[in-house]
């Protein structure tokens, strides 16, 4: 299998409050919006995507992971821009994990320090 593109999906009820949201924790408007009311994405890296998608029955029930160069950088961004940050669990290897809920329940973890080989 070749995959081109990856793209996540954080199921939401309410996709104006949460795309409010997401346009705070990624600092910009979505890509792309294609299905308005429905649907609304995010570019968050050359192949990677995150999408917001309505859909009551599983809001609040996703877990997105952004490897993200400098952490304290990004989270001083963040809280600048009103997002309220989760406490940074301290993992193994000097790896930091700074989780972020929004408003239904789903959690974005930033990851600093990240490598691909442990």
């Amino acid at each position: 299998m070749t995959v081109s593109h990856v793209l996540g999906v954080l199921p939401v009820r309410d996709l104006d409050v949460s795309r409010e949201f997401y346009e705070r924790l990624l600092g910009v408007p979505p890509t792309n919006v294609p299905m308005p009311g429905i649907l609304a994405e995010w570019r968050v890296t050359s192949n990677g995507w995150l999408q917001v998608s309505v859909d009551a029955e599983r809001a609040g029930s996703a877990q997105a992971n952004l490897a993200v160069d400098d952490l304290d950088a990004e989270l001083a961004a963040l809280r600048a821009r009103g997002v309220e940050i989760d406490d940074i669990q301290h993992a193994n290897k000097n790896v930091d994990l700074a989780p972020i809920t929004d408003p239904d329940g789903n959690v974005i973890t930033l990851i600093g320090n990240f490598r691909e080989e442990y």
